[in-house]
């Protein structure tokens, strides 16, 4: 009698089902110039921003064992690269973006060849004074405004790729023509952040980077390598991140260090939102950003109160529920949205494998 077939697995029904319903969500996503006034529009290019930035730390705080304080010099660092093509070399500031992503690269390996060899607190904070440099030096930059900063010029926003096409589409002005611009090209670097780290984490790849976190010792031993693996979601992170600052600061047409560089806007919400969500899963982000921002809409005109209450959630949920409220809803329900633990099936069989 021959021996029964096995096959390997990692959707599972509900992640099938949700899979429908996200296709449905993209499509109302992209025709949101349809139906949502500007005000919403920038709403949703704040969440779809944080978001990607929320991913890409938790691709390497959460999955990659990498606890990185030091994100804002790739956000800063990819704004001030756009920027300068623009002002400088006269790109258009649409293909600009991408090489944010590659001067966040430039940044990043020297700044993971020195960081790399601390461990623990004090990765954290050599990247944090690494990101600080960053600042100090873009500051000295004077084409780009120095320390005061400085605004993209006019005619580069009046000649953006695509504003036209889109304000001849929607009969809207040329400023929420730019808006919309910025808002489609966060929802696609998004839909792009989210997919490619889920394939990564459905990969051997991902495997090899789950065993590095847990433990590099026992992952060298089963021909792993660990170094590689480290340096290339770093270098990832960094360029996703960089991208993303340059896209933030397109949208807002100006710039300046201590916004740029901002260890408040671009690390601390980044951090709350993946804690809150629940760190080292995909779907923690997405509801670490979306209670972000309604708390944010609610209380951010208390001011330094507003800061306490996050603080303080913060804390809660770590004390409560350290896996976040995505991991309390999954170890209750057993829900899985992004699926990537393997299971085995055969006959009456169904194993599941870490």
């Amino acid at each position: 009698m021959s021996a029964p077939a096995y096959t390997v697995r990692t959707g599972t029904r509900a992640s099938r089902l949700f899979g429908w319903g996200l296709l449905a969500l993209l499509v109302a996503l992209v025709a949101a110039p349809l139906w949502a006034d500007r005000g919403m529009i920038q709403d949703l290019f704040f969440i779809l921003t944080m978001l990607v930035l929320a991913q890409f730390w938790n691709l390497l705080a959460g999955y990659g064992g990498l606890i990185s304080i030091g994100q804002q010099a790739f956000v800063g660092l990819g704004a001030y690269a756009m920027f300068g093509a623009v002002i400088v070399w006269g790109v258009n500031p649409v293909p600009a973006i991408l090489l944010g992503g590659v001067a966040a690269v430039l940044l990043a390996i020297p700044t993971a060849f020195f960081a790399f060899r601390l461990v623990g607190a004090y990765f954290a904070i050599g990247t944090w004074v690494i990101a600080d440099m960053a600042r100090l030096i873009v500051s000295q930059w004077q084409v780009v405004g120095g320390g005061t900063g400085t605004s993209l010029p006019r005619e580069a926003r009046a000649d953006m790729w695509g504003v036209e096409t889109i304000a001849a589409l929607f009969d809207m002005r040329a400023a929420a023509a730019r808006d919309v611009l910025a808002y489609w090209l966060a929802l696609a670097l998004a839909i792009a952040t989210v997919a490619g780290i889920y394939a990564l984490l459905r990969s051997r790849q991902g495997l090899a980077l789950a065993a590095v976190r847990d433990n590099v010792e026992a992952a060298g031993a089963v021909g792993v390598d660990a170094k590689r693996m480290r340096w290339s979601i770093f270098l990832v992170a960094a360029f996703g991140t960089g991208i993303c600052g340059a896209l933030i600061f397109l949208q807002n047409a100006r710039i300046a260090p201590d916004a740029a560089f901002s260890v408040v806007d671009w690390m601390a919400y980044v951090i709350f939102i993946v804690v809150i969500g629940g760190i080292g899963r995909i779907e923690g982000p997405i509801v670490g950003v979306l209670v972000f921002f309604v708390l944010q809409s609610t209380l951010s005109q208390f001011g330094a109160w507003y800061l306490m209450a996050l603080g303080l959630l913060a804390i809660t949920v770590m004390l409560i529920a350290p896996r976040g409220l995505w991991g309390v809803i999954s170890d209750r329900t057993g829900l899985q949205l992004f699926p990537i633990q393997r299971r085995l099936y055969g006959g009456r069989i169904a194993k599941e494998t870490p």
